[in-house]
């Protein structure tokens, strides 16, 4: 049975990362391996691969079967493409010097794609992070507002008890000198009664 090339899960639940391995295509997923050539971490975006480009092309030249998943990462790395340079090379189509002047023109590009795309999703993050900061200065110069609108209503509330409360005061004032002015005159009528009286009882006795 051919060699496979697969991957070998490592990692903890929902974070999980895999080894690129070369392994006994009857053994277990996770089980034995020959050897190790690279990792590759879905994780981040784009994904991280780190691969030993020499021995996944020396493995492929050697007959081993990459599964779908490492067939693609494998594309994605070039491997692919130069295992199928050299096979123009061994049927002569052309050189190799012509064969590495084609890898290196499709790695330039491949290269300038991931740098196009990196820029791109970073540029996305900081549009979506100025964004979510003009959004929650929004709501805050919105609380801000209501707070003081609610401050400026507790003032005018405060304002208006106290010129309810001073008004009651002046009513009270002027009550009480108004029963001050009034209280002589009472006092005074009860003595006026008695001087009557006297003066009633005198004339009646000289009558007598």
């Amino acid at each position: 049975m051919p060699a496979k090339i697969r991957l070998q899960r490592q990692g903890r639940k929902r974070l999980a990362f895999y080894h690129i391995v070369i392994a006994d295509s009857r053994a277990p997923r996770d089980g034995r391996y020959i050897e190790r050539i690279g990792v590759y971490n879905p994780n981040t975006n784009p994904a991280t691969i780190d691969l030993d480009f020499d021995k996944a092309l020396d493995w492929l030249n050697k007959g081993a079967q990459p599964t779908d998943t490492v067939r693609a990462i494998l594309s994605y790395k070039g491997v692919m493409y130069k295992k199928h340079l050299l096979g123009g090379v061994a049927k002569g189509a052309f050189d190799e010097d012509e064969a590495e002047r084609r890898f290196q023109a499709w790695l330039t590009d491949k290269e300038s794609k991931i740098q196009a795309k990196k820029d791109r999703l970073a540029n996305e993050s900081e549009a979506d992070r100025k964004s979510r900061l003009e959004a929650e200065a929004k709501i805050n110069a919105e609380r801000a507002e209501a707070i003081a609108k609610r401050n400026s209503e507790l003032a005018a509330e405060a304002e208006a008890e106290v010129a309810e409360e001073a008004a009651e005061e002046a009513t009270e004032e002027v009550a009480e000198e108004v029963v001050e002015a009034e209280a002589p005159a009472t006092e005074e009528a009860p003595a006026a009664e008695e001087t009557a009286s006297e003066e009633a009882s005198e004339e009646e006795k000289k009558a007598e």
